[in-house]
């Protein structure tokens, strides 16, 4: 959804666009297009090659993070088709396809992460009964399979030029997602606040401390997905109620998109001691 200013507009607007002068809503999106592509793609590239390397937790234990930072470097290239598309129709069919990536593979993924987070809490006894990477495998299997398909349903809905209709499928889809992460972040909060009969005081604070650090990593997850989520949620509905598709209605939304995108990976390069290592180079 980063990149979809351009789809989420009117094809003839779209058309239009190629054959007028870029005004300034468009050199912004162009702007915030390029921002993902050149800071996106070498740091989500960089989060996948440590986690495959072997840094940090290892690939069983960031098998979830992996998926989703290969998702998102197909994100930062999508936007170098946003920008293609502005000098070339031929572009505007890779970019209605690759709707799906920013529409379900990265909210979904960020989901998963936090379900899992959610049982490591809440539900220690099965979490460890399928922390087993054949599990994690199946999960992101069937996340990979829908999110294609939602690659599929964001071509022909916007090829067929049925806009409302996508509008719609992407709206409830975040609010769906929205609505899980909010659950799991309520349900780590209730169980901070208990502790097991008969744990030593030790024991306690050390059950705590790995507590309070899943919930703050929930929270941060949650907060980022609702400034990312939010915005096109309410400005999915005006476009519903208002039947305007314009791109300065959606820009704002993209720009939080774009940005809310390098959240999860700051977060595993400051936990595995390589930020300003990245930052250096």
């Amino acid at each position: 959804m980063n990149n979809t200013a351009v789809n989420f507009t009117t094809p003839e607007a779209s058309t239009d666009s190629i054959t007028q002068s870029i005004g300034l809503l468009n050199s912004l999106e162009m702007c915030a297009c390029s921002i993902c592509f050149l800071f996106g793609l070498p740091t989500h590239s960089y989060v996948v090659w440590l986690i495959v390397t072997g840094t940090g937790s290892g690939v069983v234990s960031e098998f979830l993070n992996l998926n989703l930072s290969v998702c998102e470097i197909g994100n930062s290239i999508s936007a170098v088709f946003v920008l293609l598309s502005y000098f070339s129709s031929l572009f505007k069919i890779l970019t209605n396809f690759v709707q799906g990536l920013g529409v379900t593979g990265r909210p979904l993924f960020q989901c998963l992460m936090c379900v899992e987070r959610y049982l490591a809490v809440v539900h220690p006894v099965t979490f460890l009964k399928f922390k087993p990477l054949r599990y994690r495998v199946i999960c992101c299997s069937v996340a990979w399979i829908i999110t294609l398909s939602s690659c599929l349903f964001c071509y022909f809905t916007l090829v067929s030029l049925n806009t409302k209709a996508y509008v719609w499928f992407f709206t409830t889809e975040l609010l769906l997602f929205l609505s899980i992460q909010l659950f799991c972040l309520v349900a780590v909060l209730r169980a901070l606040k208990q502790s097991g009969p008969g744990e030593r005081k030790r024991e306690r604070e050390n059950e705590n401390h790995m507590k309070k650090r899943a919930f703050y990593l929930i929270l941060i997850t949650t907060v980022n997905m609702i400034i990312q989520n939010v915005p096109f949620t309410i400005t999915g509905f005006s476009i519903i109620l208002t039947e305007q598709d314009l791109l300065d209605v959606w820009f704002p939304a993209l720009l939080f998109y774009v940005l809310t995108g390098f959240v999860q990976p700051v977060l595993y390069l400051q936990r595995t001691g390589k930020l300003f290592c990245l930052c250096s180079s």
